[in-house]
């Protein structure tokens, strides 16, 4: 049996997962990224409910590069700070913490999230 690298992923997902959950005070941030779209939600994972969510193709004037993942970094931090969320567990979904995952993060925690 052939074993893909979105296999390994979803691996390293299942790891992740087993270790990080998300509260109503500290919400999990999760990713997903594609080659089309990049996007991402705040999970409350004791009620199982999303709180904010974005992706890039719904910013205007954003494209699915390193700087328009950035521009939805720093959305979604001004949408979290409206909510008054100001700490987060990031779930970086099995992806390496390189490129656009880097670039998103990075753009939160400029904008004063704390993970």
């Amino acid at each position: 049996m052939h074993i893909t690298r979105n296999d390994k992923r979803k691996h390293r997902t299942r790891r992740i997962r087993a270790k990080v959950a998300g509260t109503q005070q500290r919400p999990r941030l999760s990713v997903f990224r594609s080659l089309q779209d990049f996007s991402a939600q705040l999970i409350d994972d004791t009620k199982g409910e999303t709180m904010i969510a974005g992706r890039v193709s719904g910013l205007k004037g954003a494209n699915n590069t390193v700087e328009g993942v950035s521009s939805l970094g720093k959305d979604l931090a001004q949408k979290c700070k409206a909510a008054g969320i100001e700490n987060i567990v990031f779930d970086r979904s099995g992806y390496k913490y390189h490129g656009k995952v880097r670039a998103f993060a990075e753009a939160l925690r400029e904008d004063g999230i704390k993970f």
